[in-house]
């Protein structure tokens, strides 16, 4: 007896005979290319053979002979200039130039060699990394179980909780809601002013700004005071009628004299220094206390910081070539107010924050600790609330890199915004909430940026 079925499940089953069978299987799925695969895989580990660190250590090298060549071309060549003798003496040195411009010849034909196979190895590079992504996105159509996306998921988020856990994510600082009108601070362009003013040259150190709350008629003036003893201390504020006045070094109300003596009690120490209110708020000389001089009635009223605060130049600000002298307290104006900014021994050496209120004398508000060194930011400066840290990057940049708002007590390590410098050090920012603009003291100049916000 001879029985034929058919069964129709996936696959064709055919049974020929009572005693044995036959299964034809015919697969609904394509066969998975495992040649493919294969070649990707073999790309892939030419990839990894192609690009080494070895390859940019090559190209680093090849830069670095030729930095410390040229210094020396130069010395040599300026030596002969000066001891040329018209004899032996400069057709030997002579010699020597040439040999030395030969190397730097041949330094120079092997560097762009070097670079235009590594311009040729980035553009093969990009192009098959362009390739293997097409290919694996073809792979991954065979994945009809979706293991691959499932196991990806799965590994992103173990990525996720691994972070979370071992490295809490901080949200960027932004101003907190209904206090600042401006939304959040985005970026900074200028210079937009960039001047000497009256003494050019004269003064390293100092500050200028606006007077974020000025008396009627006043709206348009400005302030400049300038460490006129020792690069250290002063002893009055010096005021302008306008921005032009400033440029033009034209100061009709002329200086606001604080003392006749430089230094002496009460008067200024160091160059971070604003004006508030027709008051002029500074460290105080010889103390670990803020001064607010009245304008009006030339009287000075001090408040004290905490015990264990950081001055006479112990708690700088600073970067890796040289400390500010000075530094100690940081004032700081903002849409809200003025606000001091310090160290105390007991933060070892960490930024600490605190709102002045208004009054004669004015009083400590409230405080708050960070966790940012002071000796690792050059400057700091408050805007809607939100106290901003700077740091040294060369002698062209600084970046600001830090901020903390006072509304959250959040930290931000990686703000990221850059600013173009005119000199290769600021010793004072401050904020004008007036027109948001960031005042400069760089090296004598005084300079302005641009705050853009949302």
């Amino acid at each position: 007896m001879k029985l034929c079925v058919t069964i129709l499940l996936f696959a064709l089953f055919t049974v020929t005979q009572q005693d044995g069978c036959v299964c034809d299987l015919t697969s609904s799925e394509k066969a998975f290319p495992h040649e493919k695969l294969s070649a990707v895989d073999d790309n892939a580990s030419k990839c990894n053979s192609n690009i080494t660190p070895r390859k940019a250590l090559e190209l680093e090298s090849l830069l670095l002979g030729l930095e410390r060549r040229l210094p020396q071309l130069q010395e040599d060549v300026s030596m002969l200039e000066r001891e040329d003798d018209g004899e032996l003496y400069g057709t030997v040195s002579l010699q020597v130039i040439e040999n030395e411009l030969r190397e730097i010849k041949q330094l120079i034909d092997k560097l762009n060699i070097t670079t235009r196979a590594h311009q040729r190895l980035s553009n093969d590079t990009t192009e098959q990394l362009r390739n293997l992504r097409a290919e694996m996105t073809k792979l991954e159509m065979y994945d009809t179980l979706q293991v691959v996306k499932r196991q990806q998921a799965n590994e992103r988020l173990k990525r996720d909780l691994d972070q979370c856990k071992n490295h809490p994510i901080t949200q960027p600082t932004q101003p907190p809601h209904g206090t600042c009108p401006h939304g959040e601070f985005l970026n900074i362009t200028g210079p937009m002013v960039y001047t000497a003013g009256e003494y050019p040259g004269s003064y390293m150190y100092g500050a200028w700004g606006r007077d974020p709350k000025p008396v009627a008629g006043k709206e348009n003036w400005y302030w400049l005071v300038m460490m006129t003893s020792s690069n250290r201390y002063s002893n009055y504020v010096r005021l302008y009628s306008s921005l032009s006045s400033l440029i033009v070094g034209v100061s009709v109300p002329g200086n606001v004299l604080i003392h006749t003596s430089n230094p002496t009690t009460n008067t200024i120490q160091g160059p971070n220094v604003v004006l508030y209110g027709e008051a002029l708020y500074y460290n105080c000389y010889n103390q670990y206390a803020v001064c607010r001089f009245n304008l009006t009635t030339k009287t000075v009223t001090t408040v004290q910081l905490p015990k264990g605060t950081r001055f006479n130049s112990k708690g700088n600000f600073c970067h890796l070539d040289e400390c500010y002298p000075f530094t100690d307290l940081d004032l700081a104006t903002d849409e809200s107010g003025v606000w001091v900014i310090y160290t105390t021994t007991q933060d070892f050496g960490n930024l600490v924050l605190s709102k002045l209120k208004e009054g004669a004398p004015p009083t400590l508000g409230q405080t708050w600790h960070t966790s940012v060194y002071k000796q690792a930011v050059t400057n700091t400066f408050m805007a809607c609330g939100v106290l901003y840290a700077t740091r040294y990057i060369d002698k062209e940049t600084e970046e600001i890199f830090y901020s903390f708002d006072t509304s959250t007590g959040v930290e931000n390590f990686n703000v990221g915004i850059f600013i173009k410098k005119m000199s290769p050090n600021i010793y004072a920012l401050n904020y004008s909430p007036v027109d948001q603009m960031l005042h400069a003291y760089c090296n004598s100049k005084m300079v302005s940026y641009k705050m853009l916000f949302e």
